[in-house]
């Protein structure tokens, strides 16, 4: 499996089961995505937090196009389940039920349609045109993803645990890299130039220090370890036309 990132923004996920396994892939993709659960039950945090319809397939019509998630009280069998994603039309079915023929029903119905599918009683090897929910660490635009391909789950979690402190302040480290490298292209600085001098920055203790901390201003450490002031870089700007 080659692992990429995917854009959820404006599109609809499926799940299919509102147990524990069921609400965690609900809450992640809903940071994005519209999510629509399909369950007969559902978990007490998701049903506290939210109003559940009940619909079949047939009756099933969406309400926003909104990121978040909706409840939609349903025990379909493992032949009503096309019916759910013709409905839905999601760019991604995951398959999170206790029922395995249900599952299985949903990984088929997703893949004869050309969705992605998570099917999450599976572990290991993988059917053509899965999908693996990497454990992930996130600070501001910086993400990191772990996978074991679906094998040990256990030791993705453990290694996202070691990572988040690794991580903390790369999300600010982005944000001020970024606009270094736009500025210092807009003074015509050559490419291998500002490759060097954003090595700089991100190698340098002093401006991670100054990330984490806040007790220093880390623009100023920045352009000290690349050896331009604000001023400098003030009087450089090209005039507006």
């Amino acid at each position: 499996m080659i692992p990429l990132v995917h854009d959820f923004t404006d599109q609809t996920v499926l799940v299919f089961g509102g147990g524990r396994v069921g609400e965690r892939k609900a809450r992640r993709f809903a940071r994005e995505a519209r999510v629509v659960v399909v369950s007969p039950d559902f978990t007490d945090a998701l049903a506290g937090e939210r109003t559940v319809r009940e619909a079949t397939a047939e009756t099933w019509q969406p309400r926003s196009a909104a990121a978040g998630i909706e409840l939609v009280r349903d025990a379909p069998t493992a032949e009503a389940v096309p019916e759910w994603i013709d409905s839905v039309d999601p760019a991604l079915v995951v398959a999170a039920t206790n029922r395995e023929e249900v599952n299985a029903a949903a990984a088929e119905a997703a893949r004869a349609r050309n969705v992605l599918v998570n099917r999450t009683d599976r572990a290991g090897e993988r059917d053509v045109g899965s999908v693996v929910v990497p454990a992930t660490v996130d600070d501001g635009s910086v993400s990191v993803a772990i996978t074991t391909g679906g094998a040990s789950p256990a030791l993705s979690r453990h290694l996202r645990e070691r990572l988040e402190a690794e991580l903390d302040g790369a999300g600010a480290m982005a944000d001020l890299t970024r606009e270094l490298r736009a500025e210092l292209k807009a003074r015509d600085v050559a490419p291998a130039e500002r490759r060097e001098a954003m090595r700089r920055v991100v190698r340098s203790s002093r401006v991670w220090k100054a990330l984490r901390t806040g007790t220093t201003n880390a623009r100023k450490v920045a352009e000290d370890v690349i050896g331009i002031d604000s001023t400098t870089l003030a009087e450089q700007e090209p005039e507006s036309q």
